[in-house]
């Protein structure tokens, strides 16, 4: 099966890596999704990955959920069939791109300053080029990895893998028969702590719950004396919401990720706060900052008709993320703030995971990372969003966030997940793809 690679007018750069070609190709993809069931098929870039797996002698099975919606598989034997197997996963649709607000075209996959711009760039088509090829470097060379790898490129994970992993865990789990671990995206990632660059392996994701408020009233004109109004009682509970102050709240990740940082900047952990020390990281701190109390953030108001009805609904999304343990209570106080009069529907709900920062994969995630790098500082935290290791979770398979990038110190890199101008160093993708092949043998 040869690859075949999406329409583009410009010619290919002969002087890129092969992990960059790969990512460039990817972002070429529309595989924009807009949730709900509203996507851009993932099948044509499913095709792409699938044929360079075959090329490497590999068996992989493309899995639909809908048509179009699709997911790929593919199994590598390791040396020692007795050692649990890895996942390694990542997934091929991304967030929404407006044009107008990015400096390039977001699907064009531009060379630029030494960066790879375009949706995807970052979250996650440079760690899908990555884990391809690290895999083709071993399988090339006539090697293998050390225990069995289960590569899965997932649909539909910006919709909380409902028809990408979810879906594959429901209905085809003998696809990870055997694995007992996972590695994916947001993690890995270096940080700059007050001039010392430090690597982020994630341990945790919050949970999460995407609710509708709902608020019932009498519709009536709108030149009325009216107070069973549908959209002031929903404007009431949506600003309650909105406004309120969650406690900061540590886990066992965040407590362990603090005292790093207060050690590597010299402070006492018991005398400056842990949202202090996390905000002295700088753009990496606002993106840190949520992993230390949950959070509930309206996102979308549905109300009326016509500017002279009241209307007798109105409706407001929600994004819920409560800390690993907590959702029960969160979710019980969210009702308490909205009132009864406030109806809270779930449409989507996902488990918070935290895994312990120890043990043997732990272990080599961090060798790897110091045999590139030997003066790396790897530190554990939470991810305030979600993965893919969430469904991977309700097999028994334990995830981490791991695709290792060296970055630049002054790159705002958690502010491009779902941002503008998403990019990636082109050298750092090189980076990610030395540790990946490092960690491929060593574990």
């Amino acid at each position: 099966m040869s690859i075949v690679t999406p329409t583009s007018a410009e010619t290919p750069d002969a002087a890129l890596s092969e992990t960059a070609r790969i990512a460039r190709d990817l972002i070429r993809f529309d595989t924009t999704n807009r949730g709900g069931g509203d996507a851009e098929p993932e099948r044509p870039a499913a095709k792409y990955v699938a044929a360079y797996l075959s090329d490497l002698g590999l068996e992989p099975e493309i899995v639909e959920s809908l048509p179009g919606r699709a997911s790929v598989v593919a199994r590598v034997a390791g040396v020692d069939p007795a050692l649990p197997a890895l996942v390694l996963h990542g997934h091929l649709d991304v967030v929404p791109a407006d044009p107008a607000n990015w400096s390039v075209d977001p699907f064009a996959g531009e060379i630029r300053d030494g960066m790879l711009w375009g949706r995807g760039a970052v979250d996650m088509k440079d760690m899908d080029a990555m884990i391809l090829t690290a895999v083709a470097e071993l399988l090339r060379a006539g090697e293998r990895p050390r225990r069995d790898v289960v590569l899965a490129f997932f649909a539909d994970e910006e919709n909380g893998g409902v028809y990408g992993s979810h879906h594959l865990v429901a209905h085809r789990p003998e696809l990870f028969a055997g694995a007992e671990t996972a590695i994916s995206e947001v993690g890995g990632y270096s940080i700059d702590v007050d001039g010392t660059r430090a690597y982020l392996i994630q341990t945790g994701e919050k949970s999460l719950d995407w609710i509708r408020l709902r608020a019932r009233g009498t519709a009536a004109h709108g030149s009325r004396v009216w107070h069973d109004n549908a959209v002031t009682r929903l404007a009431e509970a949506v600003a309650a919401l909105g406004r309120h102050e969650w406690p900061i709240a540590l886990c066992d990740t965040t407590r362990e990720l603090v005292d790093a940082i207060a050690a590597i900047l010299g402070e006492d952990p018991r005398e400056v706060g842990p949202e202090e020390l996390v905000l002295r990281l700088g753009k990496t701190g606002g993106f840190i900052q949520a992993s230390l109390r949950n959070t509930s953030n309206p996102t979308v108001l549905a109300a009326g008709y016509k500017h002279n009805v009241i209307p007798d609904t109105a409706e407001a999304l929600v994004d819920v993320r409560a800390l690993p343990g907590e959702q029960q209570e969160v979710m019980a106080e969210v009702r308490r703030i909205v009132g009864p009069d406030v109806e809270v529907e779930t449409l989507h709900s996902d488990i918070g995971l935290e895994a312990p920062f120890t043990g043997e994969l732990v272990a080599a995630m961090t060798a790897s990372l110091e045999r590139e790098d030997p003066e790396a500082r790897v530190l554990p935290y939470l991810l305030s969003g979600g993965t893919d290791n969430k469904a991977l979770s309700l097999l028994g398979i334990t995830g981490y966030g791991f695709a290792p990038l060296r970055l630049p110190a002054d790159l705002d890199f958690p502010g491009m997940f779902h941002g503008v101008d998403e990019r990636v160093p082109l050298d750092a993708l090189d980076f990610g793809h030395r540790v990946l092949v490092d960690l491929l043998r060593s574990y």
